[in-house]
């Protein structure tokens, strides 16, 4: 019985590493600028995420970690081919915010 106890776990670790694929994702931040929608990169970080899910929350802390020289209000999450996966605000709260005092 312990033989195919462990081909079960086996099998089932397997199915788990398939299902953990991770891929490389590029975070760009950016401030934008209300009078003409410009942006400004102020941080790229390269990560890798399980999903896009995985990758917006890891952009979404990284914006509240990370040293940069402003504050981002806007994020763009792309793969390793470039194509974007997530595109908006960091924190809609904040951004609305700071658009209300400008």
């Amino acid at each position: 019985m312990p033989h195919v106890a462990r081909a079960r776990a086996d099998s089932h670790g397997a199915r788990s590493e398939r299902v953990r694929s991770v891929m490389k994702i590029v975070i760009e931040f950016y401030r934008t600028r209300n009078a003409d929608d410009a942006h400004a990169v102020v941080g790229r970080e390269t990560k890798e995420a399980v999903n896009t899910s995985d990758a917006i929350e890891i952009a979404r802390l990284l914006s509240q970690t990370l040293d940069m020289p402003q504050r981002p209000d806007a994020m763009t999450i792309t793969d390793a081919n470039g194509a974007t996966l997530y595109s908006g605000v960091t924190n809609a709260e904040a951004a609305n915010d700071e658009r209300q005092q400008s």
